[in-house]
């Protein structure tokens, strides 16, 4: 009678014997998963509450985005993976018709609440909407997240950093009682992997990632997984377009030291140079944060060039005052003798007309270039007394002498205290002030740029 039976089904099939059991809901249904199961979706997945969930995370770096050094932001695009044990699923794969796993709505069961302390803004990239589960009872859930997280930025070496950027992942409110954390990666593999997987790095070069897990010492405390991502900047761009504009301009300024001190140009060039560094510093000032721990050597570096020029400017005033008084001092010197050889002919054409005419006496004195000529003549009469006359001719000739004595002491003394000031003397003062401060500045500007590059290089 069966054989009877299994003759005729096989009649009514063709020869093809159904199979049952061979899709995903029979799978749900045999689980009694759904929506509206509490049971799945309620609670933490685990028939005895003492026993915690372990929870492995798995992290790859999928690309660098973004490094906001203002803002002190790290813009990071990363892969995670988390993985746990529900109690309530298992079936067998051989009563399903080899089915091992499952992808069902994420809502529907129970997921860890594991989060980033970094994260400052919301994960722009929407949440996968599926899980996987197998038929041993483990969920695997899959993200893609774009991460705007704080970061501590070091900028002491900018641009030639190293910047250390930690993604810390922990509960939110479960304690270790309950979710204990573990990695499913070490150090080398995420960072192989995640060398593997990168597509772009802005302006920053991937080093490695190190997994550090800080276990919780007690049970009401968290387990943290830390992912440090060491990355390195790529400085050719900053050398190209600030770094060697700063030192070509310091190279203008010393080779302005060829300009003639004569005329106006040489502090002109000067100064638009020292206007052109105060423009990069600037530009500067929007790419660093705005406190530091430590005075970046960039900023050391420009602030240093920045006051070398303004010495060398501040020198080639006070060469070019130097050559100013110089040429002061020449032109009141022809004045001086100008006027005094205009008194010495007019003292001598007096003195000769006082031999001729007897009723006349001029005498002119120069002294500091002050000419006196008296006002009233000596009257002398033809009817008055010769020898009164002669008398009095002596004693002004005799006053006239000691007149001359005295112009000559005078003059004597002022062309002691005019010596230093004679023509040419304080030419060759800014001479010798531009040369000693040449190879001053050049010294200076040496010792300087090797200390800097030295520290950049080691520091």
């Amino acid at each position: 009678m069966m054989l009877t039976g299994f003759i005729f089904l096989l009649f009514l099939t063709d020869g093809v014997l159904p199979e049952n059991n061979c899709s995903y809901q029979d799978v749900l249904n045999h689980l009694q998963l759904t929506k509206t199961n509490e049971l799945y979706s309620m609670t933490r997945p685990v028939k005895n509450y003492k026993r915690p969930t372990r929870v492995s995370l798995e992290v790859l770096l999928y690309a660098i985005l973004d490094v906001v050094e203002k803002d002190q932001k790290f813009i990071p695009y990363v892969w995670t993976v988390m993985r746990w044990h529900n109690e309530y699923i298992s079936w067998d794969p051989n009563q399903f018709c080899g089915i091992d796993n499952v992808s069902l709505p994420a809502e529907v069961l129970w997921i860890p609440d594991i989060t980033i302390e970094e994260m400052t803004e919301k994960d722009k990239a929407p949440p996968s909407p599926y899980l996987t589960i197998n038929d041993k009872g483990d969920v695997e859930v899959q993200n893609d997240q774009v991460l705007v997280s704080t970061c501590r930025m070091h900028i002491y070496k900018f641009p030639f950093d190293i910047q250390n950027c930690n993604l810390s992942f922990k509960s939110i409110i479960h304690t270790a009682k309950d979710i204990r954390l573990q990695p499913s990666d070490n150090s080398t593999e995420a960072t192989e992997w995640s060398r593997d997987v990168m597509r772009t790095q802005y302006e920053w070069l991937f080093l490695n990632m190190t997994v550090t897990t800080n276990n919780a010492s007690d049970l009401i405390s968290q387990d943290i997984i830390i992912y440090t991502i060491t990355m390195k900047r790529r400085s050719l761009l900053y050398i190209i377009n600030f770094l060697v504009p700063v030192l070509f301009f310091l190279c203008l300024d010393l080779a302005s030291f060829l300009i003639s001190d004569s005329g106006g140009e040489k502090l002109s060039f000067k100064v638009t140079v020292l206007l052109a560094v105060t423009v990069l510093q600037l530009i500067l000032n929007e790419i660093l944060p705005a406190s530091s721990n430590r005075i970046p050597l960039i900023a050391v570096y420009c602030i240093g060039i920045f006051a070398l020029m303004l010495l060398s400017l501040l020198e080639t005033i006070l060469v070019m005052h130097l050559i100013e008084k110089d040429s002061q001092a020449s032109q009141d010197n022809k004045a001086d003798n100008g006027r005094s050889k205009d008194c010495n002919k007019r003292s001598k054409a007096n003195f000769h007309n006082s031999h001729q005419e007897g009723n006349e006496w001029t005498q002119c004195g120069c002294i500091y270039d002050v000419c006196e000529t008296p006002s009233e003549l000596l009257p002398v009469t033809k009817e008055g007394n010769s020898r009164k006359v002669i008398e009095e001719y002596h004693a002004l000739e005799k006053l006239s002498d000691e007149l001359r004595e005295m112009q000559k002491t005078l003059s004597l003394l002022l062309s002691n205290t005019k010596e230093v000031a004679k023509p040419g003397y304080w030419t060759r003062v800014a001479k010798k002030v531009n040369k000693v401060f040449f190879i001053f500045y050049l010294t200076v500007v040496s010792l300087f740029l090797i200390i800097i590059f030295f520290k950049w290089n080691t520091g």
